[in-house]
């Protein structure tokens, strides 16, 4: 996908898994991060793992590592800001960079081509995903030419709310259907990992 740098946020603290990467627990007898790498690596242009702490847990992925540069677990804006200007440093043809959630491995393979196509159609600056009546915008589009834009955001307003950033801007929302799956549903407990299995044993 010419111009897209794929970005797989994994810098939240996983508090309702108890700790710990939700993207390195099991599913189907793989590592959930393998299959979001699986599923993201085809519709970008590369690659990059925003996760914070010891990058070495994740030596076997061979993808490059960039911490939120943002201190203090800033969440889902730290990831798009850090994937902006880590894109804007290594990928500086990529216009765009597209954020993936690691803790769900259902989400779709059309995904950024139907969020380029709705910036595009609608004249947005960015775009998310939407299913079921929600917004998930760590499923997102994003220009990299709104990094010092973000930066300012975050460091002068204290912005830490997606929608709050977004609201300046015009967003396009991609809606995708929810059946047989949620192609949206997450990992974000011990419980849902069970639902997990049960779905991935479906579809």
């Amino acid at each position: 996908m010419s111009g897209v740098t794929g970005v797989l946020l994994a810098g939240g603290q996983s508090r309702r898994m108890g700790g710990g990467d939700k993207c390195l627990r099991e599913l189907g007898g793989r590592q959930i991060l393998d299959r979001i790498i699986e599923r993201a690596a085809p519709q970008t242009d590369g690659l990059v793992l925003n996760a914070n702490g010891d990058s070495r847990r994740f030596d076997a992925f061979g993808l490059p590592i960039a911490a939120d540069v943002i201190d203090g677990f800033a969440g889902p804006l730290a990831g798009v800001l850090t994937g902006m200007e880590w894109a804007a440093e290594n990928t500086p043809v990529a216009e765009w960079i597209a954020t993936f959630a690691t803790d769900a491995p259902f989400f779709p393979a059309d995904l950024v081509a139907r969020l380029l196509a709705a910036v595009e159609e609608e004249g947005a600056d960015m775009a998310c995903a939407a299913s079921a009546g929600r917004h998930h915008p760590v499923f997102g589009l994003w220009p990299v030419r709104l990094r010092a834009d973000l930066r300012r955001a975050m460091t002068d307003e204290d912005i830490r709310k997606v929608d709050l950033w977004t609201a300046r801007y015009k967003l396009a929302v991609v809606k995708f259907e929810t059946d047989p799956v949620d192609p949206f549903f997450n990992t974000n407990r011990p419980d849902d990992l069970e639902e997990a299995e049960r779905l991935l044993a479906a579809t």
